[in-house]
């Protein structure tokens, strides 16, 4: 038996030897014979090996770190070989031994073994074991008759003697371990009383330590442990040291030379601002009213990414402006789109503002 906690064990049982019954009375208690000319029966157990669950359910005692008797409940599966002897009527004896399915000399069935008991500590490594076990075969020929009802036999047994524990003398046998008796000592421990007072005092300043990182005066995003730039007005748009990005504002007048102004975009986007909607109204307008125009829609990006990410992004770009002027009236065949990727800057990528500026899409006239 291995004890896998003070609740939870599980044991190994392997057995031999012999079932007897009597079938003289049956169910109403007359003498005429349960099973027709069936008088007794005589099982040989070949063997029977099972595997079963032991559960520690209660004990006298619930205040003790120790407890000195435990009940158990059993329950598990098993495999057994037997050949039954059956004695009739008129006392001759038929035994099935050498007569099972296939020639073989044993009956094989599977066995559900049930049980319960009761355990007694003695010492520190012997305790005296009672119990009754209950056996459900799956079969009706273990006592050598088979009947309509019940469809399957049973066997049980009850059983007691002295179990040893073994391993280590300073390790605890699980089984006699009360744990709700050492949570109930620990809790009136003063000296655990204390320590847990203690602690609960140092998460407590713990606590307040990391409310006061999380503290933001001014609403920005930034701590203001991290805070460079504290005060900053509400909605202020700030950068990981709590200082405003300060951002161009985009011109969207039309030049006095009749070129228009570029269309920006947000970082890693190629969706349309609607900053940009008066400028494109501008230059749909014109275009459906000089049907002879066309214009180049050039795409670029800033420097984030790899060079074929902001190759397709400004690609995207001068899609997203005609896909607007076409869907404004403006035919497609007079919009051309270029992407340019990250070449041809406008301003300095290093710095936010210029990077900001080199999200566009040009909007050139052609001939």
């Amino acid at each position: 038996r291995e004890q896998l906690g003070h609740a939870f064990g599980l044991q190994l049982n392997v057995m031999r030897g012999t079932v007897s019954g009597d079938n003289s009375r049956n169910r109403s208690g007359a003498s005429n014979g349960v099973r027709g000319n069936y008088r007794a029966f005589e099982t040989e157990l070949a063997y029977y090996a099972n595997l079963m669950g032991v559960a520690n359910v209660a004990t006298v005692d619930f205040l003790n770190r120790k407890n000195a008797v435990n009940f158990f409940v059993t329950a598990g599966g098993g495999y057994a070989a037997y050949a039954p002897k059956v004695t009739l009527a008129n006392n001759t004896v038929n035994d099935f031994k050498g007569r099972a399915a296939n020639g073989n000399k044993y009956v094989h069935e599977l066995v559900i073994p049930v049980g319960v008991g009761i355990k007694f500590k003695l010492s520190e490594v012997v305790a005296l074991n009672l119990g009754y076990t209950a056996n459900f075969v799956d079969g009706d020929n273990f006592d050598g008759a088979t009947v309509a009802y019940p469809t399957k036999d049973k066997f049980s047994y009850g059983y007691g003697g002295l179990e040893f524990t073994l391993g280590k003398a300073g390790k605890p046998n699980l089984d006699w371990v009360n744990p709700l008796a050492l949570m109930y000592d620990e809790l009136k421990d003063p000296t655990l009383r204390q320590e847990v007072e203690a602690l609960k005092g140092r998460v407590s300043n713990v606590e307040k330590s990391v409310d006061d990182l999380k503290k933001d005066s001014d609403g920005d995003g930034v701590s203001d442990q991290f805070d460079k730039c504290p005060g900053t007005p509400a909605g202020t748009i700030v950068d990981g040291s709590g200082c405003e990005i300060k951002f161009p504002k985009p011109d969207t007048t039309m030049a006095s030379n009749g070129t228009y102004s570029n269309i920006q975009f947000e970082f890693d986007s190629s969706v349309l601002r609607t900053s940009a909607y008066p400028t494109l109204d501008k230059l749909s307008a014109d275009l459906r009213s000089n049907t002879v125009m066309t214009f180049e829609l050039d795409g670029y990006a800033s420097s984030e990414g790899s060079t074929a990410h902001n190759m397709r992004l400004s690609r995207d770009r001068a899609n997203s402006v005609k896909t607007y002027l076409v869907n404004s009236g403006v035919d497609a065949k007079r919009l051309k789109v270029k992407a340019n990727g990250e070449t041809n800057p406008v301003a300095d990528n290093s710095t936010e503002q210029g990077r900001v500026l080199n999200r566009r899409v040009e909007l050139k006239a052609g001939m």
